[in-house]
């Protein structure tokens, strides 16, 4: 760590799944030109022989829309990822105690998949091995960016090491990346606007009887929505699903306590028996539901991303989906560029501009979601549940609905680049 300052043409600062991805897409779109340096607090780890997967029944997953795995391929590690995911065929939504339902179906949009649900380690596994052959990258860790001067055309860092060492580097982009309370944003100055939900949200994985085939679960209930989500089967060849479960506080808290008889028996009356019979609760873990917004974006060298920049209501998946919608588009845009504009503020408020659709429509349906079906008074009801009517029966709105949660709506980044190359 004692070596003299040098000069990266951008800097990410946490190498996390967002971090790991944006300096993996720098390198691929840039085809290696761009000088990246990744830090991350926590030891990566050597360079072996590729990604290693370790089957856990407990292990926390992400799902990845369609239009994630467009990225993901465009980046070189959907290969690896296929080996250990599972895929989502169809999305059951339905209204706990009313007649309305919906059912999407990915052969109706003419795709291979709605989503994939990927467990955490494996994803994080295969993007940290891809970085090792990851052209013009450069990863330090256990480091940290400790502090940040803007110096005209750079931003001039300090990186400490979990030693103390320290040295300068200056950079034409600093990218922000670790997380949802990020210590350099605030560091930084950059203000963050908190939404809190009064909700806590508990997440297990769960088995069922039955197998899911498939199928991903929104149920909406008088306590709040619940996700089940398709993972591969247990050790012992039974079908298991991810639960995310939207509770008040004192509830959550109440089932964090309960037994796992009673767990499971609170969780069948919620979500019904359409999997059969729940048989096993993993173990359990529970957090405070907060929509998280940076004030700021961008500055002159500095752009925020990932959830440091917009934490997400976990119930519609959306969060990791619309970063990596996000950093695609700023990796292409970076790429392309002079490398001299790359931290200009006009630079960075035109890849802002493009990407503010995208990101205020997925913000906005990710906190409208959870509210709309919150509402126990009996015209919401009625209203809600002929909406999940409609989409069965009229299918341009079923269509528009699913590319939203599939990240292919106009405005993001894939959609728009589909829209482009189907346009004579």
């Amino acid at each position: 760590m004692n070596s003299p300052a040098v000069d990266y043409d951008v800097v990410i600062a946490g190498g996390g799944m967002v971090g790991a991805s944006l300096a993996l897409a720098l390198s691929r779109y840039s085809e290696g030109r761009l000088s990246v340096l990744l830090v991350e607090s926590f030891p990566f780890p050597k360079a072996g022989s590729g990604p290693v997967y370790r089957p856990s029944f407990d292990a926390r997953s992400t799902a990845l829309s369609y239009g994630s795995r467009q990225i993901l391929e465009s980046i070189g590690v959907w290969g690896s990822l296929s080996e250990h995911l599972t895929t989502i065929e169809k999305i059951h939504v339905s209204d706990r105690g009313h007649i309305g339902s919906t059912l999407m179906d990915a052969h109706e949009q003419g795709w291979p998949a709605l989503g994939y649900v990927v467990e955490n380690a494996w994803l994080g596994s295969v993007l940290l091995d891809a970085l090792h052959s990851a052209e013009g990258v450069t990863c330090l860790s256990p480091a940290s960016v400790a502090a940040v001067v803007q110096n005209g055309d750079f931003a001039q860092l300090t990186l400490q090491a979990r030693d103390g060492d320290t040295r300068g580097a200056r950079c034409r982009l600093l990218a922000v990346a670790d997380g949802a309370q990020s210590g350099l944003r605030d560091a930084l100055g950059i203000a963050s606007h908190t939404n809190d939900y009064g909700q806590s949200a508990v997440i297990a994985n769960v088995t069922f009887e039955k197998p899911h085939d498939g199928i991903a679960y929104e149920r909406f209930t008088d306590a709040g929505p619940l996700a089940l989500l398709p993972l591969s089967d247990s050790e012992e060849r039974q079908p298991r699903a991810a639960l995310v479960w939207t509770l008040s506080p004192a509830e959550a808290e109440s089932l964090m306590a309960a037994d796992e008889a009673v767990f499971l028996r609170t969780l069948q009356e919620r979500f019904g028996y359409r999997q059969g019979r729940l048989l096993r609760c993993g173990e359990r873990a529970s957090f405070p539901l907060q929509l998280v917004e940076a004030e700021e974006q961008v500055r002159p060298n500095v752009v925020v991303v990932g959830n440091a920049a917009h934490a997400l209501h976990p119930v519609a998946g959306q969060g990791f989906n619309l970063a990596l919608r996000d950093l695609v588009r700023l990796a292409q845009q970076v790429a392309a560029a002079d490398v001299q504009r790359i931290g200009e503020l006009p630079f960075l408020r035109d890849y802002l501009h493009q990407q503010d659709n995208d990101q205020r429509a997925t913000i906005e349906f990710s906190h409208q979601l959870p509210n709309l079906f919150a509402q126990s008074n009996p015209v919401f009801s009625l209203g809600r549940n002929l909406g999940l009517l409609a989409l069965d029966v009229m299918p341009g709105l079923k269509q528009r609905f699913v590319a939203q949660a599939a990240g292919l709506a106009p405005g993001n980044a894939r959609g728009s680049e589909k829209r482009q190359r189907a346009t004579p």
